[in-house]
């Protein structure tokens, strides 16, 4: 189930206007949709619904995502600013409505780099998650996906977890805690190669830009969008409408100051 955000076109040279300009989906999600897509085309997913927040004028960045290749959308009504955590709390009470068994997202938006929605959703869910992957592979009849994700040089935080577990930290392990089945199988490179999770389903992870390219819609897949069904919901249909938000209070001897 792939989610997405609405924000300004990346394409466009932003001036004042006097209405809001064009609003598109973060390239990000636009990554995500496409896997969620591609997963689906190579057999490891059923069907692919895509979720998106926001105003009515929302929904015809949705019928892209359905022009993508989902299955059919599904568009809470916001009109206010949605933070990542209400975001989160949205698509966990989605989540568990369609029963998915699959979460994609981008990583992060591009207008306020939050990088929090995804991680959000994971730890409401309780489900394992992989971020900022680069490459997924699934196993739909062992139940497992694996990602892989690339490790920024001087942050070998992968590295730092693999040693506290075993000492042969560069060849691939499966990790077992007594009585339990096998939580993570690691696979990294240092100073700026690739780190590989093995993830058991359900799960959650997020579009890094190097996943794919996304595919543009063409023409006809625009016309067969208008006949998908789009389910339109609002937060308290979503059993979200309890969703606190974050808001800025100010700035006093140099530290903000944040009030959920």
């Amino acid at each position: 189930m792939p989610g997405y955000s609405l924000l300004i076109s990346a394409f466009l040279r932003l001036r004042t206007l006097p209405s809001p300009p064009f609003a598109g989906m973060n390239p990000f999600c636009e990554i995500a949709v496409e896997e969620a897509v591609k997963l689906k085309e190579g057999g490891s997913a059923s069907e692919v619904v895509a979720v998106t927040i926001g105003p009515k004028a929302a929904g015809d960045t949705l019928r892209t995502a359905l022009a993508m290749g989902a299955d059919r959308g599904v568009h809470v009504l916001e009109d206010g600013e949605v933070q990542p955590l209400a975001v989160a709390k949205l698509l966990a009470a989605l989540t568990r409505r369609e029963e998915a068994t699959l979460c994609m997202l981008g990583k992060q938006a591009i207008d306020d780099d939050s990088n929090q929605t995804g991680q959000g959703l994971a730890g409401l869910l309780g489900w394992p998650q992989a971020t900022f992957a680069s490459k997924v592979v699934m196993d739909r009849e062992a139940g497992r996906a694996s990602v892989t994700r690339e490790v920024r040089p001087g942050k070998q935080l992968g590295v730092e977890r693999a040693q506290s577990m075993d000492p042969a930290c560069l060849h691939p392990k499966v990790y077992r805690l007594p009585g339990h089945t096998p939580i993570c199988q690691v696979l990294i490179q240092v100073d700026g190669g690739l780190e590989t999770l093995s993830l058991k389903l359900p799960a959650v992870i997020t579009a890094d830009l190097r996943l794919n390219e996304p595919r543009y819609a063409t023409l006809p897949n625009i016309m067969k969008a208008k006949k998908k069904k789009v389910d339109t919901v609002t937060a308290q249909v979503a059993r979200a409408a309890d969703v606190h938000r974050v808001c800025f209070v100010g700035v006093w001897g140099g530290t903000s100051t944040l009030v959920a």
